[in-house]
């Protein structure tokens, strides 16, 4: 008895080979936890692109992967690198590369997001978006971290003074930790993921960070002081390999970006409405709260602007274009 040989048609062939060898999932990462601003963001970016690459009809699809399960903030920027992780919203431990993104390291710089958006627009994109491109790092999206607070087991934060011999969790940034050394304070970088764990077992007395994040990590369960400082304003950077993302078609690249923006304007909704209900469920939740004496800590702040304006490229043009634009 004789085989019958099926061969598929032609119709039947570009199907599979359009769901086969033309499909392309892109993965996005964040080291972000479950719950937090930049969690969600990245979460809402996702899922509006792949509806926008739907509306297309474009074969592409992001996975999304949170709360560090593609490895930590170091391990991602060199994935993106590689293009073995396709996007990534990154934070703090950019500026250790991008020299010029450690602007947005200095204290007291920004007033509100109204300036932000000043910053973006003025300095940002022409400024800080090239030069994280030569260093291989694509920025698509200029998203929001936050407002940096500090919280402790010991007392409250008044003035740099009341931050000395603190053992202080900081991000891998140079910046970061310069400041606290600067505050007195003694910094000890560590990977978020691990806070907790290490707030717990007393191997650091506190950290720093905006509500958003102290809240979805429950760092209220193992810290007892939240002191409002708003010493940082830290962007978040959706971020891709440079050499990696050309490989993308324009309407690829479009889509991308046209979305990024979309989850920009939403992640700002977002942190406006949560940024005093974050603060009274930290102190409902047993935090004690006090006001800083921003003032003190500005007197404190001299030397890292000095440090900016001499030894990053460009420093004092991009320091006095973001200062001035708050007027």
């Amino acid at each position: 008895m004789k085989k019958t040989i099926l061969i598929p048609s032609a119709v039947a062939v570009a199907v599979m080979m359009s769901s086969t060898a033309f499909a392309k999932d892109l993965k996005v990462a964040t080291s972000a936890q479950v719950g937090s601003l930049q969690y969600n963001t990245t979460e809402y970016f996702t899922d509006y692109a792949n509806k926008e690459f739907d509306k297309a009809g474009i074969d592409y699809n992001l996975k999304f992967f949170g709360a560090a399960q593609l490895g930590k903030d170091k391990d991602v920027q060199q994935k993106l690198k590689l293009g073995t992780i396709d996007l990534a919203l990154l934070t703090s431990t950019l500026p250790t590369h991008v020299s010029e993104m450690a602007l947005f390291e200095l204290p007291f710089l920004v007033s509100d997001r109204e300036h932000v958006a000043k910053i973006e627009q003025e300095v940002f994109w022409p400024y800080i978006a090239p030069a994280a491109e030569k260093k291989g790092y694509r920025v698509i999206g200029f998203w929001e971290n936050g407002f940096r607070n500090i919280t402790n087991s010991e007392r409250p934060i008044n003035t740099p003074a009341d931050l000395k011999g603190l053992k202080i969790r900081t991000p891998n940034s140079s910046w970061r930790v310069k400041m606290f050394k600067n505050w007195g304070a003694n910094p000890t970088p560590m990977s978020f993921s691990e806070v907790f764990i290490g707030l717990q077992t007393g191997v650091i007395d506190g950290q720093e960070n905006p509500y958003t994040n102290i809240y979805a990590a429950k760092l209220n369960e193992v810290q007892s002081y939240v002191s409002v400082t708003n010493h940082v304003y830290t962007p978040a950077y959706l971020t891709a390999g440079a050499k990696h993302y050309g490989k993308h078609s324009q309407e690829v690249r479009d889509i991308l970006e046209a979305s990024a923006k979309a989850a920009q304007q939403w992640g700002y909704t977002q942190a406006a409405q949560l940024e005093t209900e974050l603060k009274d469920k930290l102190v409902a939740g047993g935090m004690k709260l006090n006001v800083a004496d921003r003032q003190a800590f500005v007197d404190a702040s001299g030397p890292i602007y000095d440090d900016f304006k001499k030894n990053v490229n460009n420093g004092d043009v991009m320091l006095t274009k973001a200062l001035s634009s708050a007027q």
